[in-house]
């Protein structure tokens, strides 16, 4: 299994409606996480410690809520915030 990001909860909901601009801005930003993360965990799957906390990153047009799941070697975007600036 590799690293790679996708949409949970109702993340996935929103997404079906907001600005294609400003998801291609979650998805980059998303894509950045994914990369930090895989360089940061290299044996993701062997990972006997706890997450690392989530956090909130602004992108042009709003924001979104992310969490790092090390042993499933995913970033979970979890909610999105669409302000539309």
């Amino acid at each position: 299994m590799s690293w790679t990001w996708e949409y949970a909860f109702s993340a996935e909901e929103a997404a079906r409606t907001a600005a294609p601009a400003f998801l291609a801005e979650v998805e980059r930003k998303a894509a950045e996480l994914v990369r930090a993360a895989e360089a940061q965990y290299l044996h993701g799957r062997a990972h006997n410690g706890a997450d690392p906390k989530g956090g909130d990153v602004a992108v042009r047009g709003g924001m979104f809520t992310y969490q790092i799941v090390v042993r499933s070697e995913r970033v979970y975007v979890l909610q999105l915030t669409y302000l539309g600036f």
